[in-house]
């Protein structure tokens, strides 16, 4: 089926559109970090500490596995009956979570809250797509890492104050006002997208093995290390049976007549290097987002409170950097020349610290950590306009959900093997939870400082790979019409 010619949005429509689309953004990024703080409060009223960990675990798992699928199906039935439909979904598993009267109720309930959760920031990212021309795409993707922003840092802050001061359930009950409202914003500005649906069948086998290969994947990834050692049977398991279903998510792939990721799509030259730079920056952002705060209390020494201060520099300074990028796509004609002189930044940023990772003075140490995610922050708007911009229409669900899922699978990837190696070894970080840095002998204090010198030095590492798969991305012109080409090409 053909859709009919796109009709051109005004500036006040689009705004009007990303409203909506922000606020069902929110939705998602929010429950990943709102639940932290609140933590204690839950397993102290549920009376169950030790399965805790599963209320993150569950979201976690269930988001990432189904982004691709919200792709696809977006393709298939079209953007707005989607989008409704993973809004309701987050909306009755944020219910589910209110009322769950135990933690296992509860992390099932996490379960589907993810379900919904997962595919409301590709999606709008792919709605974006619809209604916005690449050229002046990437100023509208800054609305996106502001909203990622937001929700990192208020998360945690309302996550807390809720639990300590109304209720633990008011986390999930305070979703409902704001999902209705996200429902009924999007149903009604989302009729006028442009029909893009087509009379294909999912594959519901292609779709099964995904999950199947990214739920024990994660799951090591999250327990290996931290609830069982790396060498143990139980992690290793996890791996062997990732690899076996990805063996057998590849070969459905190949043999499928239209296979839950487009062979097209994944064949197509500016997705797979693009995919991969934006999924390296993202990872090293998010595996320092969450080792910073140990370095802070536990080498520079300062207190938990003011290592949350700290960390703002870290997670505005994407922000920034997308606003950069994103505006000056709509101007350059080589539009990786800023993404690359970014990433050459946060390179040099990354090379200080590791160089010295102790002794910088803190306005200088948060200077430097600006520069980082300025710097990083460039790639992100960059490459998923890019990915956007070099895929044919019926392919922009899908291209849009694969590069978000294999972007969250690297994130987890790299913030696993930076939490190695400031948690694996001397177990000195652990302590610096429970201890002031005065009270870390000097021994301890070397060898938890040498450990954050070597994650900053795999950050270093990481930035070049990604720099180098960017400098070989493909720079197609970005078209003025929203417009995609016939087919994706390769």
């Amino acid at each position: 089926m053909t859709s009919a010619p796109q009709t051109a949005f005004t500036r006040p429509e689009i705004l009007s559109i990303l409203i909506g689309l922000m606020l069902a953004m929110l939705l998602g990024a929010l429950d990943q970090t709102i639940v932290a703080t609140a933590m204690p409060t839950i397993g102290r009223e549920l009376g169950d500490v030790d399965q805790l960990p599963w209320i993150v675990t569950a979201y976690l798992l269930a988001s990432v596995a189904v982004t691709p699928l919200y792709g696809k199906l977006a393709d298939i039935h079209g953007r707005r009956v989607v989008m409704l439909s993973a809004i309701a979904i987050f909306v009755a598993g944020s219910v589910a979570c209110a009322l769950s009267p135990s933690v296992p109720v509860l992390a099932v309930a996490r379960a589907v809250q993810g379900a919904g959760g997962g595919g409301l920031i590709s999606l709008a990212q792919t709605i974006i797509a619809d209604i916005v021309s690449p050229r002046e795409r990437g100023r509208y993707q800054v609305h996106i890492a502001s909203v990622f922003a937001t929700s990192s840092l208020a998360g945690p802050a309302l996550g807390g104050l809720l639990a300590d001061h109304v209720h633990w359930s008011a986390i999930f009950w305070i979703n409902i006002p704001l999902g209705l409202a996200a429902f009924f914003m999007t149903s009604s500005r989302l009729r006028r997208l442009p029909n893009v649906g087509r009379p294909h069948k999912l594959d519901i086998a292609g779709a099964l093995l995904l999950v199947l290969a990214t739920t024990p994947f994660l799951l090591a990834l999250s327990w290996g290390g931290v609830k069982y050692a790396w060498s143990s049977a139980l992690v290793l398991s996890l791996f062997a049976c990732a690899v076996l279903f990805t063996l057998g998510f590849v070969w459905r792939t190949r043999t499928a007549d239209e296979p839950l990721i487009p062979a097209t799509v994944l064949a197509n030259q500016v997705v797979k290097t693009a995919t991969v730079a934006a999924g390296l920056s993202m990872g090293v952002f998010i595996g320092l987002s969450i080792v910073m705060p140990v370095y802070l209390e536990g080498v520079v020494g300062l207190t938990a409170s003011m290592s949350g201060l700290a960390l703002i520099p870290l997670m505005i300074g994407t922000v920034i950097g997308a606003t950069i990028a994103g505006r000056s796509m709509a101007r350059a004609t080589n539009y990786k020349r800023l993404p690359l002189a970014g990433m050459a930044v946060a390179l040099a940023a990354c090379a200080i610290i590791a160089w010295r990772p102790r002794g910088l003075p803190l306005p200088v140490l948060e200077c430097v950590l600006l520069v980082v995610t300025v710097g990083l922050g460039t790639v992100l708007p960059t490459a998923t306009v890019s990915i956007q911009n070099a895929v044919a229409r019926h392919e922009l669900g899908a291209a849009t959900g694969a590069s978000n899922f294999f972007r969250q699978i690297g994130s987890a990837l790299v913030a696993a093997v930076f939490g190695a190696m400031v948690f694996g070894g001397s177990g000195v970080a652990q302590e610096v939870t429970r201890a002031q840095h005065a009270a870390l002998d000097p021994a301890s204090l070397e060898a938890l400082t040498q450990a954050f010198r070597h994650v900053y030095i795999g950050a270093c590492i990481l930035i070049v790979i990604a720099m180098v798969f960017f400098s070989a991305m493909q720079m197609r012109p970005l078209r003025s019409s929203i417009e995609p080409p016939a087919d994706s090409g390769h």
